[in-house]
């Protein structure tokens, strides 16, 4: 499947001629046809050791809270991934008749939590576009009684007779 005088990245699969180093969308570093099989296989025999469906001597952990559909979302790549998942309501109360849950939680065996918290980082990155931007800045705070200020979004110094960076447009007014 994967060819030995190309490369590809371990994140988004792209494939790529054998001189490029990273990855254009990722930013990673890329791997040869061999390494990346070696990559994949590992990823295989890991989904083939678990579990797979939870049953009623698991212990089961509930790792994120959310809107069904998320949950939905989540749920169907756990299966994917061979990770025993069940999703729980809490205080029936949404339609006021006391049976539509208000709140659902995603629960997966113990032994899985490492990689089910891998799967719905990766997923909240995706979804986000976090994995393509320059968080360096992001800790950034504007004071406006100070005379300069690094936007967060994009790390264009301003000074602070602006409440709008320059640069993106982001408002901090």
């Amino acid at each position: 499947m994967y060819e030995e005088d190309l490369k590809y990245c371990p994140q988004c699969k792209d494939e790529y001629r054998a001189d490029i180093e990273k990855c254009a969308a990722c930013g990673l570093l890329l791997l040869s046809g061999t390494q990346m099989a070696d990559v994949v296989g590992q990823a295989d025999l890991e989904r083939q050791a678990r579990k797979g469906d939870l049953t009623a001597d698991d212990e089961a952990v509930t790792i994120h809270k959310g809107a069904l559909p998320e949950l939905r979302h989540l749920e169907k790549i756990f299966v994917q991934e061979n990770i025993g998942v069940i999703i729980m309501g809490d205080q029936p109360a949404g339609c006021q008749k006391g049976c539509c849950p208000t709140d659902y939680y995603l629960q997966v065996r113990k032994e899985d939590v490492m990689a089910a918290f891998a799967i719905i980082k990766a997923e909240f990155t995706k979804a986000t576009d976090l994995g393509s931007h320059n968080m360096e800045h992001a800790d950034q705070i504007f004071n406006a009684d100070a005379s300069h200020a690094t936007c967060p979004a994009c790390g264009f110094e301003f000074e602070t007779s602006t409440t709008t960076c320059p640069d993106c447009g982001l408002c901090f007014g």
